[in-house]
């Protein structure tokens, strides 16, 4: 496969992986991507020049896939002319990601190229989150999708909300308007242990003076 078609399978293999909410470790990825006949260094500036585009983010452990740039390219690359298998005979898991992605992936992306307003889908969707009330909605948005998708009990992982929304808001402004939300009535944000208790899945939920750690968020009206 051409050079773009290798990223945009290594992009779906990701996003079929969970690598929006969660990262996904290394060798579960290249299981995948890397074929008998190649190495995993033979990926190596693949994954260097996604890195650089803002496509995936790259730790010690593993790979996660950015919730904006991340689909945007994987999406482009799927609706480009040029994408296309050369091998005889198509891995299940590619197929049954392809039907995955056409079934869930949000409107906005699988439209990108569709006029709203006079700027794409896909700019409306990546742009900044700048009030309570447009946080409010997207993030409880963020939270039926993952509670649906994923079965999650109605307790749905901070971290994956945070990671969901991506950089379309800021730290700050994350943990006080989720906060907001809670006074509210609207979410319950409650303690206990995150999977594996992985630091990075940590800092990116929510710790208060008052409540300490807080890791899950439990919708109250529905």
């Amino acid at each position: 496969m051409t050079s773009k078609n290798t990223s945009t399978r290594l992009l779906l293999a990701l996003w079929d992986l969970g690598g929006v909410q969660q990262e996904v470790k290394k060798g579960q990825l290249t299981k995948r991507i890397v074929s008998k006949s190649q190495k995993v260094a033979d990926y190596q500036g693949i994954f260097e020049e996604l890195q650089k585009q803002g496509a995936i983010a790259i730790s010690k452990k593993g790979y996660s896939l950015t919730s904006g740039k991340g689909l945007e390219v994987l999406g482009e690359g799927l609706r480009s002319g040029d994408f296309k298998f050369e091998e005889t005979t198509v891995s299940a898991w590619v197929a049954n990601a392809l039907v995955k992605w056409i079934s869930q992936i949000d409107i906005a992306v699988v439209g990108a190229d569709v006029p709203v307003n006079g700027k794409s889908a896909l700019a409306e969707l990546s742009k900044g989150i700048a009030s309570y009330d447009e946080f409010k909605s997207v993030a409880l948005e963020v939270y039926d999708k993952l509670n649906q998708n994923y079965n999650l009990d109605d307790l749905v992982p901070i971290y994956r909300i945070r990671r969901e929304i991506g950089d379309r808001v800021s730290r700050e402004d994350f943990n006080t308007w989720l906060l907001e939300i809670q006074e509210k009535d609207i979410l319950q944000l409650q303690g206990g242990s995150i999977e594996d208790s992985a630091p990075d899945k940590i800092e990116d939920s929510i710790t208060t003076k008052v409540s300490g750690l807080r890791c899950y968020a439990k919708r109250l009206n529905f």
